[in-house]
């Protein structure tokens, strides 16, 4: 009897005729294990079967997710090797890697483990995990290079094939199953796994460059061989409703894709360069376009005054902030605030990035004539109440979206600024009388993105050296009603990355906004009229209690939000003293 079914007897869960039959079967059949027989038959619950394994071995009983291990820690075990001896890395714990076994009292699966440890230079930590934990986890070898591989040797085959017997497979199934489509259809799968916002795909002289851009970076992905670059690009444009055949002048297309029963939307955009057409898609996923107000980071001021602009029923709120800040989503979240049975909300974007219903979204075509300036003459027509205009780019269209908040629209847009203060001034470049923005203007936002802490694995240390006096120094000139209850008292505290399975071991979950709100008043509005300056609207901004969007950072860093480091990044602080200043 074995030293598992022993103890069932003992604790009166299985009898000793059962235990005999269970050892029969494995006999039988060495292919099954105990633990399948006994779970399989009804005797035991597998999880309690686990648990009073862990208790007899003393070795740790996890229930993990298979969703919370990363790729990058499966490569610590060779597949065949973890399929063979069912044991499995499941992630990282202080310089630690803890491997999940199903069967930790297997010598030779141990001194396989200790061999493996001593090649590769880790150390470890065992964990008992279920046998149906262990399947599930050991699917997550699929990997990208992998699948890619995979298909690429389909393609090499395929090509050494007659044009007559390729000839021959023209149904939908075949060019699904076809190797160029398998190959674009494992990258953008690996893409939205790996929570990329963007796929770049690129030639060079040699190689074809993927690249997926995560949480604002970009980071190379895989290398694919040149000779495919004409077939990948031709099965992308296929599914974007691009032409084929031209390559001489940029395009834009978007598709759709459903994904595990989720649908995913694909903006996707070519580009002719010196080396052949780069390729870009923007991966547009309905569930994190649409945000609250809270899951964006407006909170405190920021959000007082987006709430009170919004419920006005006329004016303009500008949203401004470079490329890739977070602007067009800061708008969706509007338009989900404000979208109602009783108002007519039509939008012009270019392009429209996420559907919304009950707004009448119309997508600009400068190449036909219908740009901003004539799409906004053309909805004026259309009874709105709220309009949204994707980006105020020229005079024409700074006029036109001026003088519809004037005829009583509320009006939504962006504009490209450093900050808040900055729209003023803007406005004016573009031509737009002094004398209306004050009866026009309600709000101005800036923003930018930071990435935001791991909330699972995040460590609170002391604030040292340069950082804390960065801190110290921008949390004097935030007003007191916004501090909440943060000082600057020893010890200062704030908050760095660690990484854990959850996060693939970077730290950080996602991007957050840090903003500064400038409302329009009667002071701002006399100004604007009168003594136009940047001294002049600096004392308007302290005078309101405007809270700048680093010292909006400064208040996410000391609540463990963000980092200190990314929000003096993100408002362009030299960041070569903090990487000196951490290396001291």
């Amino acid at each position: 009897m074995s030293f598992l079914t022993k103890k069932l007897v003992d604790n009166k869960i299985i009898d000793a005729e059962q235990a005999a039959a269970v050892e029969a079967e494995v006999a039988k059949n060495p292919a099954k294990t105990e633990e399948e027989i006994l779970v399989a038959r009804g005797m035991v619950g597998e999880e309690e079967l686990f648990q009073i394994k862990s208790a007899t071995l003393g070795v740790p009983f996890v229930a993990v997710q298979p969703e919370d291990i990363s790729l990058e820690v499966l490569k610590t075990i060779p597949e065949e090797t973890a399929k063979f001896y069912r044991m499995i890395p499941l992630g990282e714990k202080k310089s630690q890697i803890i491997i999940g076994m199903v069967s930790p009292e297997d010598f030779k699966a141990q001194e396989a483990l200790k061999f493996l440890a001593r090649k590769s230079g880790f150390s470890y930590e065992v964990v008992l995990i279920t046998a149906r934990i262990f399947n599930t986890v050991l699917g997550k070898y699929r990997d990208l290079k992998k699948e890619v591989g995979a298909a690429l040797e389909e393609f090499q085959e395929e090509e050494t094939e007659t044009e007559t017997t390729r000839g021959k497979q023209t149904d939908v199934a075949s060019v699904e199953e076809a190797p160029i489509a398998k190959i674009v259809n494992v990258i953008i799968r690996n893409a939205i796994d790996g929570n990329a916002s963007d796929i770049h795909i690129e030639p060079s002289r040699t190689k074809l460059r993927v690249r997926f851009r995560v949480m604002g970076e970009l980071y190379s992905s895989l290398f694919l061989p040149l000779n495919i670059a004409t077939a990948v690009l031709a099965r992308i444009k296929i599914m974007s409703n691009m032409k084929i055949d031209e390559n001489r002048v940029p395009q834009d297309g978007r598709f759709s894709m459903k994904l595990e029963s989720k649908s995913m939307d694909f903006r996707v955009s070519t580009l002719p360069t010196a080396l052949g057409e780069k390729v870009v898609m923007r991966i547009l996923d309905p569930d994190v376009g649409f945000k609250t107000f809270e899951d964006l980071g407006l909170d405190g001021r920021n959000l007082e005054l987006m709430r009170k602009a919004i419920d006005e029923p006329f004016g303009l709120i500008l949203v401004t902030g470079p490329t890739g800040s977070g602007k067009s989503t800061t708008l969706y979240a509007v338009l989900q605030e404000v979208n109602n049975d009783k108002v007519n909300i039509i939008s012009l974007e270019d392009p429209v990035e996420y559907f919304c219903d009950g707004v009448n979204q119309s997508q600009v075509r400068p190449e036909i004539g219908f740009d901003f300036a004539s799409g906004l003459r053309s909805i004026l027509r259309q009874d709105p109440d709220i309009i949204m205009v994707g980006e105020v780019r020229d005079e024409e269209t700074a006029m036109l979206t001026i003088h519809s908040s004037l005829t009583g629209h509320l009006v939504l847009s962006t504009l490209h600024t450093n900050d808040s203060l900055g729209v003023v001034p803007r406005l004016v470049d573009l031509k737009v009388q002094n004398y209306l923005i004050p009866s026009t203007l309600t709000l101005a936002i800036a923003q930018r993105l930071v990435r935001r802490l791991c909330p699972d694995c995040k460590r609170k240390v002391p604030a040292k050296g340069y950082l804390k006096e960065k801190i110290v120094a921008e949390f004097k000139d935030i007003p007191v009603t916004s501090r909440g209850d943060l000082n600057t008292d020893d010890p200062l505290y704030v908050w760095e990355p660690v990484g854990c399975p959850k996060c693939n071991r970077q730290g950080f979950s996602g991007r957050v906004g840090i903003f500064e709100a400038l409302e329009m008043t009667p002071e701002l509005g006399e100004i604007v009229l009168t003594s136009l300056s940047e001294q002049a609207l600096k004392a308007e901004g302290r005078r309101q209690g405007l809270i700048t969007m680093r010292q909006d950072g400064v208040l996410k860093a000391m609540r463990g939000v963000t980092t200190i480091e990314e929000v003096l990044k993100a408002t362009e602080e030299d960041i070569m003293a903090v990487v000196n200043e951490k290396q001291n």
